[in-house]
């Protein structure tokens, strides 16, 4: 329905939570089809996701940002392996 009025920018809130594997797959495919045409900020925490279909990532913890980047830079950060996979992660 939000698509309908026009929006040139989207603002998503765990738009995936409660969504079963084929309906994630297919909100996905649309987020991609989308972000050529509208800024989108998305707040999301599956991570896959989040890497799939961002251009730019920024992550906070605890309502601190901690890292802002492209996916794969943030993929590769030491704080944010370190925050959301424990010490035993980051290395």
């Amino acid at each position: 329905m939000c698509l309908a009025t026009g929006p040139r920018v989207l603002v998503l809130d765990e738009p995936l939570a409660g969504m079963g594997a084929e309906e994630s797959e297919r909100m996905l495919s649309l987020l991609e089809g989308l972000k050529a045409e509208h800024a989108i900020l998305l707040v999301e925490h599956d991570m896959d996701a989040v890497f799939r279909v961002s251009d730019e990532i920024t992550v906070m913890v605890n309502g601190r940002v901690i890292a802002t980047g492209r996916p794969e830079e943030i993929r590769a950060n030491a704080d944010v392996q370190t925050a959301y996979l424990g010490e035993e992660g980051a290395h």
